[in-house]
């Protein structure tokens, strides 16, 4: 190249740069014509001597264009010059560049046409631009040095260029590596605003551009810190995570799970979170109990901090056992409640991520997924038991830690509620019947209740022995359901309609305890009106509900005055007892008014105080049975045993009587002799003191028995003027049968809470005790009406009638008149006694029914004691008994009049053949032997033989051997 460009001096050519700096040399140009190429080609050519020429130059000629030749050559030119070999020198250096310019001219020609046509190019331009004719001249005259400086100039952009690429490329790293070393100022604060899923993808983006950057040193030291960043946002996530088991927050939770998702620890964090829940469990209960245990100490003492649970709960103290209790369940639903909601958040989110997998195409990372949320949620099934099982161990503890028997009973029955309602919660939570919960309060509560219902049996006997059966005036709307103690009942349901007779849509409606709390609030909130009992309005002031009823119960109904509407609704049917009839007629009330001596009272329960204290302890043993199901049979069995002895109590004060059985009336049915067996036998103490040499079984058999109750010296029953205690006998008894229509009443409820293989022991109370409470009316009664009547007087006065008369008399003997006034002062005291008590008209109708029939067993006993009777003595006797009847009937409207065919059919039996009588003896087997006899030997023995008589009372004697 530099030989081209010495070739180029040579002819006179400047290089592009001078020629533009000298314009005013333009003309001075000169182009080299054909000629002197001729004579270049002309000149005789060597190829390869010109090559060894060109090779013979020196290598310094083709260095950069900084080479100055002109000094390179008087450099070497030595001290001493010589002209010879300067020449010599010369020449060669001619030859050499006759080679180089022959060279430079064979390339040209190779090149001609092109040069040619840009020639005559730059020739038609030179007339138009000088300027560029002056450019294309010098840059032909200056064609090495153009050539160098064009390489030179290109490579160095191209430098420049790929620097600046580096540049900015380090710039951008620069920048990344910037950002990175900021980086935990912002994830602090991410971590500060609880964006865990924020946080954690920023620093999994920082961790993977460390790692492109990792040739940096500055990278090495932030890749370490990012991953400390990394752990301690783990940590703090774990923390978020133990926050979710007391107060569930769905947004904080998905951020936390989203947070696990991204670091792919979904499984590991759900093992953490069963991990919180059961560390929740123990930190809540101890902290709750801690608290009141502090509290009630009064000190500041640290102690108690160290103590194990179990410990801790023994310090309880019991005027806080209550309150720490609830206060204890309370924080347990709350971390119930947060698994119950967690539960659903995954059940939610499982749906969605189904429903987006299955519009996606990544069946790996599909399956994957699925794995995930299967062991999710058998994790999460598998930990409600746990959890539950937990609860119970810690309740449990806390029940176990104090001693549920110094309790009264109304606290003890709000702990068993607070223990059902979290037994409930736990069925809901888990499908659990709460065993352990159940087996520790079953125990507590029987031994509890066996003492509280031992000393309810001893306040009962106390109550019977002092009470003086005076009437407890209630309202006409009395009922149960009006006490504090049924109220637990119209907040569950109607007690006439058994469980399983419930419609079926009323079960399906009803919502869990957590869909009813789940938006807030607490199923075990102490309510501050949990005792209502000023709601209870069921008293009235003076046995009537408003003075018009006690104006118009003593109005006198004659034939033109009007009933009022009130009083209609008063009476009651002969069958049903107190049960109302609304739609009676005014014939009807006339009818009924002999015997009917309700009229002047308001048509109110009878019922005394003690009934209404037997009821109150039923509504109480039937929360706790309401409360806690698995004691339902215990407490039933207490229930009937209240009833049992009540309804012995009435027996032994006012029906006992030896000499009733021996009438052979069948006033006590065997079904109600074989109730009061048992109840003497399993109830009732009859040893007055404990006998020191008595084993151990049964000095515990007499721990379970009450002695039999003895009534009040203040209770007279024997004055004739009120009819020998008749209005004690009436508000006891029929207190009895209200009594036992309460219980018929509750049956369904106890037949609902009644264990399935229990059942009949509640069938058998109901059929052989309940329904024989109305049974006890006749004996009491009979009492009354063998005592309200003078029989034995009107035997006297029927000794003295002289019935064997010759002739038929027209007029009745004076004892009918004697017995018919007996039984008119019966009506008048009866009437008396109806001021103090209602009598009910099934009572009426008994006491009359008792009467009537004692009068006719008395007539035919009289009869039965005729010594000598004549024809027309038999009609006296038919005379009497007409007479009676015809002014008894005026007396009372019960029809028939009881035992009337067995007068009449006695009286008949005196006109009886011979034959006909043995048949008649044999079929009547009703009347006594005596009676028997004397109708034989009186009646008959006028007209049949002594053989004959014989035989008739032997047959009389073969009637009577088996009776005795």
């Amino acid at each position: 190249m530099q030989r081209i460009k010495s070739l180029m001096t040579w002819q006179g050519l400047k290089s592009p740069p001078e020629s533009l700096s000298d314009v005013g040399a333009i003309e001075s140009l000169r182009v080299p014509g054909k000629e002197e190429f001729r004579e270049l080609r002309e000149q005789p050519s060597d190829p390869q001597a010109e090559q060894e020429l060109i090779n013979s130059i020196e290598q310094v000629y083709f260095s950069t264009d900084s080479f100055d030749i002109v000094k390179y050559e008087l450099e070497k030119l030595p001290p001493v010059l010589n002209l010879q070999e300067l020449e010599e020198y010369r020449d060669k250096l001619k030859q050499q560049q006759a080679a180089v310019s022959k060279k430079v001219a064979d390339l040209i020609l190779e090149k001609q046409p092109a040069y040619v046509k840009e020639l005559e190019r730059v020739t038609s331009l030179q007339t138009g631009l000088q300027l560029a004719a002056v450019i294309c001249t010098n840059g032909r005259r200056h064609l090495n040095i153009a050539k160098e400086g064009f390489t030179q100039a290109s490579l160095g952009l191209l430098a420049n260029q790929r620097k600046r690429q580096l540049l900015i490329g380090l710039l951008k790293s620069l920048r990344t590596i910037k950002t990175l070393q900021r980086t935990d100022v912002r994830l602090s604060e991410m971590l500060e605003e609880e964006d865990y899923p924020g946080a954690i993808q920023l620093c999994l983006e920082c961790q993977k551009a460390a790692s492109t950057f990792k040739h940096y040193s500055c990278i090495s030291e932030l890749n370490s810190k990012l991953q400390d960043t990394l752990e301690q946002i783990e940590e703090q996530l774990d923390v978020a995570l133990s926050k979710i088991c007391k107060n569930f927050d769905i947004n904080h939770y998905t951020k936390v799970q989203q947070a696990y998702r991204l670091l792919g620890k979904t499984q590991t964090a759900m093992d953490q979170l069963h991990m919180h829940f059961t560390q929740a469990i123990h930190n809540t209960v101890f902290q709750v109990v801690l608290g009141y245990v502090e509290l009630c100490a009064g000190n500041t003492d640290t102690k108690f901090q160290k103590l194990q649970y179990k410990d801790l709960c023994t310090h309880v103290t019991p005027d806080s056992y209550i309150p720490c209790l609830a206060d204890l369940c309370k924080a347990l639903w709350e971390v119930m409640l947060s698994y119950y909601r967690t539960m659903e958040w995954h059940e939610k989110h499982d749906s969605e991520d189904t429903t987006s997998a299955s519009e996606g195409s990544n069946m790996m990372g599909t399956e994957e997924t699925n794995f995930d949320r299967g062991y999710i949620k058998k994790k999460l099934e598998h930990g409600l038991t746990r959890i539950w099982q937990d609860v119970q161990l810690k309740v449990k503890t806390y029940l176990l830690g104090t001693d549920l028997s110094i309790f009264k009973y109304d606290d003890f029955i709000f702990v068993l509620d607070i223990i059902s309602r979290l037994m409930q919660v736990g069925e809901e939570f888990c499908g659990s019947k709460s065993e352990v919960l159940q087996e520790s309060i079953r125990k507590q509560s029987v031994n509890y209740f066996k003492n509280y219902h031992r000393t309810r049996l001893d306040e009962l006997r106390m109550f019977l022995e002092n009470e003086t059966w005076e009437l407890c005036p209630v309202k006409s709307n009395f009922s149960i359901l009006q006490l504090h103690e049924f109220k637990f009942m119209e907040q569950s349901r109607s007690p006439s309609v058994s469980p399983n007779k419930q419609p079926s849509s009323t079960s399906s409606k009803m919502i869990t305890l957590f869909e009813q709390y789940c938006s807030g609030g607490n199923p075990f909130e102490i309510q501050a009106d949990h005792k209502d009992e000023e709601t209870e309005d069921v008293l009235a002031s003076n046995g009537y509900e408003s003075d018009e009823q006690e104006k118009s119960a003593y109005q006198e109904y004659d034939s033109d005055s009007d009933v009022p509407e009130e009083l209609k609704q008063d009476y009651v049917d002969e069958q049903t007892g107190d049960a109302p009839v609304k739609s009676v007629s005014r014939e009807t009330l006339k009818s009924r008014k002999k015997s009917d001596y309700s009229l002047n009272k308001v048509n109110a329960p009878i019922l005394t105080n003690t009934t209404l204290n037997v009821i109150r302890l039923v509504g109480k043993y039937m929360q706790m049975m309401n409360i806690l199901k698995p004691i339902a049979f215990d407490v039933i069995h207490f229930m009937s045993q209240l009833f049992d002895y009540y309804l012995y109590a009435i027996y032994t004060f006012f029906g006992r009587n030896d000499s009733l059985e021996s009438t052979g009336l069948g006033l006590s049915s065997s079904r109600l002799r074989t109730t009061l067996n048992r109840i003497q036998e399993s109830l009732i103490d009859l040893e007055v003191s404990a006998d020191p040499t008595a084993t151990l079984t049964a000095a515990e058999e007499r721990k379970e028995k009450v002695p039999s109750p003895h009534l009040s010296h203040l209770v007279v029953l024997t004055f004739g003027d009120t009819l020998y205690g008749l209005a004690e006998r009436v508000v006891a008894t029929e207190s009895l049968v209200f009594l036992a229509e309460q219980f018929e009443f509750l049956q369904p409820h106890l037949d609902a809470v009644m264990p399935a293989v229990k059942k009949p022991f509640l069938q058998q109370f109901y059929s052989q005790t309940v329904s024989t409470a109305s049974e006890l009316r006749k004996p009491i009664y009979w009492i009354v009406a063998g005592k309200a009547i003078d029989y034995e007087q009107m035997l006297l006065l029927m000794a003295n009638v002289k019935w064997d008369v010759k002739e038929i008399m027209s007029q009745h003997n004076i004892y009918v008149d004697a017995l018919l006034k007996e039984f008119e002062q019966f009506n008048t005291r009866l009437n008396e006694v109806s001021k103090r008590v209602r009598i009910p008209l099934p009572v009426s109708n008994i006491l009359w029914e008792h009467c009537i029939r004692l009068a006719n067993r008395t007539i035919v006993e009289g009869y039965a004691n005729v010594k000598k009777c004549s024809n027309e003595g038999r009609a006296l006797m038919q005379l009497d008994f007409q007479q009676f009847l015809m002014k008894l009937e005026k007396l009372t409207d019960i029809r028939p009049i009881p035992d009337k065919e067995f007068v009449e059919t006695y009286i008949k039996a005196y006109y009886l053949t011979e034959n006909d009588m043995e048949r008649w003896i044999k079929e009547h087997r009703e009347y006594s032997t005596k009676q028997l006899t004397n109708l034989v030997n009186v009646c008959l023995g006028s007209h049949i033989n002594k053989k004959a008589r014989q035989k008739l009372l032997s047959a009389i004697d073969d009637i009577d051997r088996p009776k005795r």
